[in-house]
């Protein structure tokens, strides 16, 4: 009886030394402050229920989370650079550096309904546009244990979201907002297209089966995805006014208009199609027609849109 106790007694504490070390490994490595990510899930009808403000100065880079995204919006910003609002249907497990958000940003993404946006913050002159927004605000003030620093980078490029901390957005499907289908007849063999704005430029090339994109002359990564890619990109024209907020050395925020129509190019499948793009309302989605009027759908995929002044 006495033998069988002790071989009782080491089986049970073989069984908790074994649970103690699961412990151990859960609280180490079950979730770190580093920004990596899993793979993308795969894209359907899923609604858009997320938009995250992305940091693109060369202070940023790389990124993290924008594999996942299925639309990549870049917008201007102050001092001729250049911000990324990335929408996802399945978001990734980080995303960032998180920046604030812009005037901008409420007419852009009202087409998706009533998605989250994840944003550092905002100027005091935006808050109540923000508040009237369909948009379900989602900074640090409204979700503070959502938001991390990476203590290897500096302030403000920083700042880190982990999307399912975030309170769920309602968002459409990007096939209500964006027309995917077949290529039209013609277009005009491309197999790289840049575009400047005035402190930055994007670059895409066309690598057989997708656009590779870079920016400022390196190519642009994500930290876990590697070289992003794009099916389809999107130049669009539009008129940009001067904002109600300034920098600190006070140049206006440029204020890019989405609603209503313009000149376009759509690069798919290593063609350009000169195009023209059409939003009637905030709550419509962009549609980009053919110069004869005739509907250019886009490639099924990531989509990138560049929204550059001019009509």
């Amino acid at each position: 009886m006495a033998t069988r106790r002790v071989r009782l007694a080491l089986v049970a504490g073989t069984v908790l030394a074994v649970v103690a070390v699961l412990v151990a490994v859960l609280l180490l490595f079950g979730e770190d402050d580093s920004p990596r990510t899993p793979p993308a899930a795969p894209r359907g009808r899923a609604a858009l229920g997320l938009a995250v403000k992305i940091d693109n100065v060369d202070l940023a880079r790389p990124q993290t989370g924008l594999a996942s995204a299925d639309v990549v919006y870049v917008e201007p910003v102050e001092g001729g650079l250049t911000r990324l609002v990335a929408v996802y249907s399945a978001p990734p497990a980080v995303a960032g550096p998180v920046r604030s958000a812009r005037e901008t940003d409420v007419e852009l993404l009202a087409q998706y309904g009533r998605p989250a946006l994840a944003f550092s913050g905002e100027a005091p002159q935006l808050r109540g546009l923000l508040d009237r927004s369909p948009l379900v605000l989602a900074s640090p003030q409204e979700a503070p244990s959502a938001y991390f620093r990476d203590a290897a980078r500096g302030a403000p490029h920083n700042l880190y979201v982990r999307p399912g901390r975030l309170p769920r957005g309602e968002g459409k499907p990007v096939s209500d907002v964006l027309a995917f289908g077949p290529a039209p007849a013609r277009g005009t063999p491309r197999d790289s297209y840049e575009v400047r704005y005035p402190a930055a430029a994007v670059r895409f090339d066309w690598d057989g089966a997708r656009w590779t994109v870079t920016m400022n002359g390196t190519p642009l990564r994500s930290t876990e995805s590697g070289r992003l890619t794009a099916a389809s990109v999107v130049v669009q024209r539009v008129a940009v006014r001067p904002g109600r907020v300034t920098d600190a050395a006070g140049s206006a925020s440029p204020v890019a208009r989405t609603v209503g129509s313009g000149q376009a190019v759509v690069l798919r499948d290593g063609t350009l199609y000169p195009a023209r793009w059409s939003r009637p309302r905030p709550a419509d989605g962009t549609r980009f027609t053919t110069g004869s009027g005739a509907s250019l759908p886009l490639a099924g995929g990531v989509v990138w849109v560049l929204l550059v002044p001019g009509r």
